[in-house]
């Protein structure tokens, strides 16, 4: 008599779990993709115009982005890897955490911009127009941080940081 207590209790379990399953199931909705994840991996956006854009997490993996106008966007957490941002305009952005290795930055106007925490190993930066950039725990190659503290001057308007002292010029 036991016995059949015990099957009739975790027969009734089972229905109840497969009933539960169904009600999940059939109350699921699809996932919505978010407009601002954008994926530029292998694409050509030279000159294009992302000014005062939310770019978030994009990715501009390998993209020629020559001349590209990216001004007062947020791109924090993007990724740039292997990108070309020669002569790009990266002037008063957000750029905290973003992924930037082995990117060309050679001309670029990186005036102002917010690179906390921003990952440069093996990039270049010719040239490149840092006034006022807060590169605070920032990680750069050492023979790049040199060469980027013989011009650095200015302090970042939104953080108050002296580029100088976020290169950790002596």
């Amino acid at each position: 008599m036991m016995v059949k207590q015990m099957i009739k209790r975790i027969l009734y379990l089972v229905i109840a779990l497969l009933l539960a399953g169904i009600w999940v199931l059939l109350d699921a909705k699809p996932a919505v993709a978010q407009d601002k994840n954008v994926n530029y991996t292998h694409t050509v956006v030279s000159e294009r115009d992302f000014s005062n854009e939310d770019l978030e997490g994009a990715v501009f993996a390998a993209a020629q982005m020559r001349r590209t106008n990216f001004s007062g966007s947020n791109l924090e957490n993007a990724m740039f890897t292997k990108g070309d941002l020669t002569n790009a305009d990266l002037s008063d952005t957000n750029l905290s955490g973003a992924l930037m290795d082995r990117v060309v930055l050679d001309g670029a106007d990186l005036s102002n911009a917010v690179l906390i925490g921003t990952v440069m190993t093996r990039s270049s930066f010719e040239g490149a127009n840092i006034t006022g950039a807060d590169f605070s725990e920032a990680i750069l190659n050492r023979y790049q941080n040199k060469l980027l503290c013989e011009r650095a001057e200015g302090v970042n308007p939104i953080t108050g940081v002296a580029t100088r002292d976020s290169l950790g010029c002596r």
